[in-house]
């Protein structure tokens, strides 16, 4: 029989759709991948239709009103869920929690607790929005809850929802959808910038929470030891509150698969967050086969052993790892390991995860 699974996509539609608009192209992917009697229908607001949205492999339905007008309304209104769905799967705590099917099954998934970890990091609008989001979830004993961080599962069932709703599903890493830029267009680029030899890259939003005040001063401390390292090449775009880069090489935004090339050709890739729901960037650096200095307070991969870990409020720990970092092999084998650390975390598997979810 096949099933009606309407997936919102409204996080493409933003202006920074950031590390949830990746889980949005990535679950859409594995879930066109299982060769499963699935329709897939995106929902998502009005309005032109970004180019990412348009490649997705799925019927696109839109809903009468804009983002901001959407938002507002899905606590109290499915607006625009086809009402043959099978599946609502919220990929944010914007929603929808409702509509299809009598029989359909609602979900929503859960990526941090972020504005309670990191309250400076967020405006008091951003606070209040994702608390009243918070409370309806907890709230709602029919909708379950998929749980994309380690221990984020403990911590919501501490606040009031049973562990019968919550499921804990994988994230890939995995984009079959984009090739890598090739070396020469890499070192161009950089060139452009000033770059022309090794590099150490950072990539992510530039906000506060990202720690990156501290990273430029320890890598500036762990080059002055050991030049191996390269400037500090920082990719991504300004996210919320200030943030000095100081003599760091900022790229700003870059396309994805320059991205994927910068992550390819880096000596060593290092991201020490402050505080962070689960850490894409790290996971995508180690599949492709680099060297990564991460943070203990980054989930997806404070248990991996190929990974060197830092205390993020500390410089000189934070330089250590870089320094020690230099010492891991770049030889097949190494290269192998770093790749093989994350093989599990494809976007077909997280898919799977969510189809055991919703049964």
């Amino acid at each position: 029989m096949r099933r009606t699974v309407t997936i919102s996509i409204d996080q493409l539609y933003r202006h920074q759709p950031g590390g949830i608009a990746t889980y949005v192209r990535g679950l859409v992917q594995g879930l066109a991948s299982l060769g499963e009697d699935l329709d897939l229908v995106g929902l998502a607001p009005r309005g032109e239709v970004p180019a990412e949205a348009a490649s997705l492999a799925l019927r696109l339905r839109q809903a009468p009103v804009p983002l901001n007008v959407l938002t507002r309304i899905w606590p109290l209104l499915a607006l625009g869920v086809p009402r043959a769905s099978s599946v609502v799967h919220a990929t944010s705590m914007a929603g929808p929690f409702a509509g299809g099917a009598s029989h359909a099954v609602h979900s929503v998934a859960m990526h941090d607790l972020m504005w309670r970890d990191e309250p400076a990091a967020s405006t008091r609008a951003g606070i209040r929005f994702h608390e009243e989001r918070l409370q309806l979830i907890v709230r709602r004993d029919d909708l379950r809850v998929l749980t994309t961080s380690p221990g984020l599962a403990e911590r919501l069932s501490a606040l009031g929802v049973a562990a019968s709703r919550l499921r804990t599903v994988r994230l890939g890493v995995d984009d079959a959808t984009q090739s890598a830029s090739s070396p020469q267009a890499v070192r161009e680029l950089l060139a452009a910038h000033g770059v022309t030899g090794p590099f150490t890259l950072y990539a992510g939003t530039r906000e506060p929470r990202k720690n990156l005040e501290r990273l430029v001063e320890a890598h500036r401390d762990a080059r002055a030891r050991n030049d191996a390292l390269g400037p500090l090449v920082v990719a991504g775009p300004a996210g919320w509150g200030g943030v000095e880069t100081k003599d760091s090489v900022v790229l700003g935004m870059v396309e994805r698969s320059t991205l994927l090339g910068l992550y390819r050709d880096a000596t060593v890739f290092a991201y020490v967050p402050r505080a962070e729901g689960w850490g894409l960037p790290p996971v995508e650096a180690l599949h492709a086969g680099t060297r990564v200095v991460a943070s203990t307070t980054t989930p997806s991969v404070r248990e991996n052993a190929t990974v060197v870990r830092v205390e993020a409020l500390d410089v000189g720990s934070i330089a250590d790892g870089l320094v020690r970092a230099l010492d891991l092999p770049t030889d097949e084998a190494g290269v192998d390991a770093r790749k093989s650390s994350v093989g599990e975390l494809t976007w077909r598997n997280a898919a799977l995860d969510h189809v055991a979810a919703w049964r």
